[in-house]
């Protein structure tokens, strides 16, 4: 008697049973986050962690030890391009003359504006998937995402997406925080994960990001040297690279979770779909 097809039927209920347990707990989750019950909503999220049917990806990342192997050359140039963009969006001087005359430049000799923006408005998409997708392997829990329309970007061409995360409060304080070796590991990570996921799709960044202004002013709160916050920051990089490198399905159907503006547990049980 052949017993496989009963037994994959049973295997396929079984997976679908699971999955039905876990999204209602995440719409649980959604609820609390939506009353700002930050306390509750991580509750929920712990409650699924090591069961069957639950998370298997939060917090699930292996971090690149501090040492940092060899790298390829591919890995290398990313790396090495992705630290540029870094330096650059650091000097830049947004009051710059040339630089106002050059955006104008650009602007008067772009001849469709439409497709432009659907290009951004897809590298930003990439960008703030990339911020969720490495914070929640790394063990910090999204809170709220915003990425601005095509019509959005349109209008204000300097228009810019967002993620917040539980935990990350420190970043608005302007005096020296006392922060875990710990948390500054996951702050490095996830505040690059966006640069990281635009160089991984696109092979290139639009540049200018805030996210490396916050990554700037955090190091230097914190006082380390040059060679200290480049030594972070290149570790950073390759972490974050590495995590995306490896999951770049779920970053891709992520993205197109955020694109619909989905909510945090929607995107979540996406994530965890593709693991």
């Amino acid at each position: 008697m052949n017993l496989s097809v009963p037994v994959r039927e049973l295997s396929v209920a079984v997976i679908r049973a699971e999955s039905t347990r876990r999204r209602r707990a995440l719409r649980r989750f959604d609820k609390e986050l939506a009353n700002r019950n930050y306390k509750a909503a991580h509750s929920q999220l712990k409650q699924l962690l090591n069961k069957p049917g639950g998370l298997i990806g939060f917090a699930s990342a292996k971090l690149v030890p501090k040492n940092i192997p060899e790298m390829n050359t591919q890995q290398l140039c990313m790396v090495d391009s992705i630290l540029s963009s870094i330096k650059y969006s650091i000097n830049f001087d947004p009051l710059s003359d040339d630089e106002v005359l050059l955006a104008g430049m650009e602007d008067a000799t772009r001849s469709d504006t439409k497709n432009s923006a659907y290009e951004d408005h897809q590298m930003c998409l990439e960008h703030e998937a990339g911020h969720f997708l490495v914070g929640y392997l790394v063990g910090v829990i999204p809170r709220s995402y915003e990425v601005p329309s095509v019509e959005d970007i349109t209008q204000n061409k300097f228009a810019q997406g967002n993620v917040r995360f539980l935990g990350f409060e420190f970043i608005k304080e302007e005096t020296r925080a006392k922060i875990s070796s710990q948390t500054l590991n996951k702050f490095l990570c996830v505040i690059l994960g966006g640069l990281a996921a635009e160089h991984l799709v696109f092979g290139y960044s639009e540049l200018l990001h805030s996210d490396v202004q916050k990554l700037d002013r955090v190091l230097r709160l914190l006082c380390f040297n040059e060679n200290e916050a480049e030594s972070l920051v290149r570790w950073a990089v390759l972490t974050s690279l590495s995590l995306l490198s490896h999951h770049q399905e779920a970053l891709s159907r992520l993205a197109e979770a955020m694109a619909s503006r989905r909510s945090i547990g929607y995107c979540i049980d996406v994530i965890e779909s593709t693991l």
